[in-house]
């Protein structure tokens, strides 16, 4: 192909390259140019245009897409019409868009003029949905690469094809601990009803069971014969090969596959079989309705593809999966730039509830007392500057402007609680109505906890992963709960409707399957300070250390 400026007088027969505006005409490029069209041209005051002409060898840009897409275009694929160059894949039907992404990736190489790209392999696709486009980049490219391209799309079977989704009918079983309550086994079933269903599957059987080997077993080989695909919920997390779910399945004849996969959430996902029947152990995350890792699985079980151990260890690229509010969109700099968001760990605001007016302390402000030579708030302060928390709110109530004194160096916002006196729900609401929006949790702090660690803190913002289940995270020691208690984003409509000298138990009671108890080796969460007697059970304990 010949390519560059041509006088008009000898350019009938080229190849527009670039569209041209005429008083009564538009020419597109990769117009044909005719004898009229240099007519008008020449009328219009042109004399030259930059234009390509064919050489023998050459094939014109629509006629060479649309041989790429028929080439490559395999089982429930359409084929569109080119124009400049680009010819369109379309899906017929829903299901799954699977392709040979070896030779997908070497037809690619051939040549710099020839260009094929796609959605992502597996991807659930839906008719009339759109899977590749083929774009030629010149204005027509050699008999010889279009060949070569053909060559590879011809050597096996077609290179892009659409696995059908089929109705199957899904078993579920769902593990249980005593105490557990019967709104976590509703909402997980509706979720993966919901899942199932959008793929044109359906729940047929569903059973109940205690988290135990034996019992798993039981009824693992209740389902045998009624359903397609079993999934697992357990009570509790999957944590090794030889964990309760994966054992009842060996124990029931069946065999473990793969344990864990590098999509996340999802990691603790296992895959195994029952004779010919594919058995998923869940990862917690599947109870929520979000992606994850499962849905991957899923889908290909779903569209009767194999899935092996090698496919989910090379899940991995592309396998972060967690919901950043930020991820992929630019924010301003402190500079005033535009930069791309990055994937971050939660941004959590600590809430520090110091407004009470310690009446049975008597005279002293309690959060005032000399704790080992500070005010006994600066501890809680400090613990959390020391932390992975993003920010501070003090909620102040009694004597507020001797609490921001002995505040006054650090980087905390204040509000006043003006009905102090009505009960810790007051501050809380007024302490909620302050936490940034961006934050995706919040940390409820009492004053009176000087015991309270920058570790302590780290630990529960460690633990808290909303998409894994885990969106209440409260520490605990022995038997007993303490504070603070982190909360995600998503209670706090329900924690501003509190009232009274209350806590947040009752929310806590409704959203239990939420809950994650972070265990602690030391008692420091348990330790609050109410009475004089315990101001000096404190100092005493602090001066053993």
């Amino acid at each position: 192909m010949k390519f560059g400026i041509v006088p008009l007088v000898q350019a009938e027969g080229t190849i527009l390259a670039h569209s041209t505006r005429l008083p009564e005409r538009v020419f597109k490029k990769g117009h044909l140019l005719t004898k009229d069209d240099i007519n008008l041209m020449t009328m219009a005051g042109i004399s030259e245009v930059v234009a390509a002409r064919l050489e023998v060898s050459d094939i014109q840009e629509d006629v060479a897409a649309e041989r790429v897409s028929t080439a490559i275009a395999g089982t429930h694929v359409k084929v569109g019409s080119a124009f400049t160059g680009r010819c369109n894949l379309k899906a017929n039907i829903h299901g799954l868009i699977t392709y040979d992404k070896s030779r997908l990736d070497k037809l690619n190489l051939v040549d710099e003029s020839i260009t094929v790209a796609t959605l992502a392999p597996y991807d659930v696709v839906t008719p009339e949905q759109l899977i590749a486009t083929i774009k030629i980049i010149p204005l027509a490219v050699t008999e010889g690469v279009l060949s070569q391209v053909e060559s590879i799309a011809f050597s096996k079977g077609p290179i892009i094809s659409i696995s059908p989704l089929e109705t199957k009918r899904i078993g579920i079983i769902m593990s249980r601990l005593p105490g557990m309550k019967e709104s976590i086994f509703s909402n997980t079933l509706n979720t993966a009803t919901a899942r199932v269903e959008a793929y044109g599957s359906e729940i047929t059987q569903e059973i109940q069971c205690l988290h135990d080997q034996q019992e798993v077993k039981e009824a693992i080989k209740k389902l045998i014969g009624l359903c397609d695909v079993m999934l697992i919920f357990g009570a509790s997390a999957i944590i090794d090969r030889q964990d309760v779910l994966p054992a009842a399945l060996v124990s029931a004849g069946g065999r473990v596959d793969h344990f864990g996969m590098p999509v996340d959430p999802g990691n603790l996902l296992f895959l195994g079989k029952l004779g010919d029947l594919p058995v998923v152990g869940m990862p917690g995350c599947a109870r929520s309705p979000k992606l994850n890792g499962f849905d991957w699985v899923l889908w290909r079980l779903l569209a009767n593809i194999d899935v092996s151990p090698r496919d989910i260890m090379l899940m991995g690229g592309g396998g972060l999966l967690k919901e950043i509010s930020e991820r992929g969109q630019l924010r301003q700099s402190s500079e005033g730039t535009s930069t791309k968001a990055q994937a971050q760990d939660p941004k959590i605001t600590a809430l520090v509830l110091a407004a009470g007016s310690s009446v049975r302390m008597g005279k002293e402000n309690k959060l005032l007392a000399d704790v080992n030579g500070k005010p006994m708030i600066r501890h809680v302060i400090e613990a959390i500057t020391g932390s992975n928390a993003h920010s501070i709110i003090v909620v102040t109530g009694h004597e507020p402007n001797k609490l921001k004194n002995a505040l006054k160096d650090g980087q905390i916002s204040f509000v006043h609680n003006p009905d102090y006196e009505l009960g810790l729900s007051a501050s809380l609401k007024v302490g909620l109505e302050e936490v940034p929006p961006d934050s995706d949790g919040v940390l409820i702090c009492l004053g009176d906890m000087p015991l309270l660690t920058s570790a302590i803190i780290n630990t529960l913002i460690r633990a808290f992963d909303p998409i894994e289940g885990r969106s209440i995270c409260i520490p605990v020691h022995g038997r007993k709960r303490g504070n603070p208690v982190l909360w995600d984003k998503s209670y706090f409509l329900e924690m501003a409707g509190i009232s009274g000298d209350t806590g947040a138990k009752h929310v806590l009671e409704k959203h239990a399957d939420q809950i994650v108890e972070v265990v602690l080796d030391d008692d420091n969460i348990l330790f609050d300070v109410d009475t004089p007697e315990r101001l000096k059970s404190l100092n005493e304990r602090l001066e053993k250390v």
